[in-house]
């Protein structure tokens, strides 16, 4: 980008029109001349050159001025340039896939409601790594670590609840299991969102065992208990195929979900509904922002040499033309 390092040099300019009114009106009339008596004695030819040269000289001398102030005014030109570090989260969302997900305490139930709070989540999380697990009696990699949102968002639509064999909650072995995937990671933070809404039954790993496992890789745990107090509404269905909802008394292990958060550096919350589940994840959102370092590098290249070089040549053509070819001393 263009700019002048000393502006005010720029107000000179006004001198040149000023000086050529001033010579149209008043200079022109007090050069050196040869009386005649009549110019009709001198060829037009003569007369033609003579003004060529005049003006050709007064050309050269605005020319020499008009270059002269602009490098006063110290012409520049600067490059910035934005060196970008970024430090990136490797965040790994841990989903609760037990039946008892289906439970319609939440808008259709709780696993729907938490796969699009968990998509909105992802989708406003550029730049970092994520990945899904999801777990039940057992607990497997949905999606892993990736930068793709796109591809994180179709496999959160893909997660359903799991067959009644793998039934069950295993809060150990799916904190184990994510542990086992950020533990060999190079990011500056690594965290895990764990929702569930139920108690540890399943698994050969107790959560809080996982936890402390958790703390020496230095990997931090967002838990969410998800589900209302005393009882949620849950579908059955009959023996004829028939859906009926009944109430039915929730069971979570809140004490458990919270120990793991405190043994790891992170924070417990309790969902009761969907908007109660949205704002935590924003607010996770909030506490675990990706930094950013700008460094920013201006470069300044003079250019004033490009007007002084050809001020002084123009000069010397002046003074030569002036004093020599033109024979005119000034």
């Amino acid at each position: 980008m263009l700019s002048f390092a000393q502006p005010f040099f720029l107000l000179l300019l006004l001198i040149l029109p000023a000086l050529w009114i001033w010579y149209l009106r008043v200079g022109r009339h007090r050069e050196g001349s040869v009386r005649y008596s009549a110019l009709e004695l001198i060829p037009i030819a003569a007369l033609r050159s003579g003004q060529r040269k005049i003006f050709s000289l007064h050309i050269l001398w605005g020319a020499v001025l008009l270059l002269g102030i602009l490098a006063l005014a110290r012409p520049v030109v600067s490059n910035t340039l934005h060196e970008t570090h970024t430090d990136i989260i490797d965040i790994l969302l841990v989903i609760d896939q037990s039946s008892s997900m289906l439970a319609q305490d939440f808008e259709p139930n709780r696993l729907e409601a938490v796969k699009d709070v968990a998509k909105s989540f992802i989708a406003d999380r550029t730049g970092d790594r994520l990945g899904i697990i999801v777990f039940a009696g057992e607990s497997f990699v949905q999606c892993p670590l990736t930068t793709d949102t796109d591809v994180l968002i179709d496999f959160t639509d893909q997660i359903e609840i799991v067959a009644k064999e793998f039934d069950g909650t295993a809060i150990g072995m799916a904190v184990a299991n994510a542990i086992n995937r950020l533990r060999g990671s190079d990011a500056k933070s690594r965290i895990m969102i764990l929702l569930s809404d139920g108690s540890n039954n399943r698994g050969e790993i107790d959560p809080l065992t996982a936890a402390e496992l958790s703390a020496k890789f230095g990997i931090k745990i967002y838990t969410i208990g998800a589900g209302t107090q005393g009882y949620a509404p849950y579908p059955f269905e009959d023996n004829w195929g028939r859906i009926t909802i009944q109430k039915v008394p929730v069971e979570m292990d809140e004490e458990t979900l919270r120990e793991i958060a405190n043994l790891t550096g992170g924070q417990f919350f309790r969902a009761t509904d969907n908007e109660s589940l949205e704002h935590i994840y924003a607010e996770i959102n909030e506490l675990e922002r990706t930094e950013i370092e700008v460094t920013e590098y201006q470069n300044i290249h003079e250019l004033y040499p490009w007007f002084t070089i050809p001020a002084t040549i123009l000069a010397l053509l002046y003074l030569l033309l002036a004093r020599g070819i033109y024979g005119k001393f000034v």
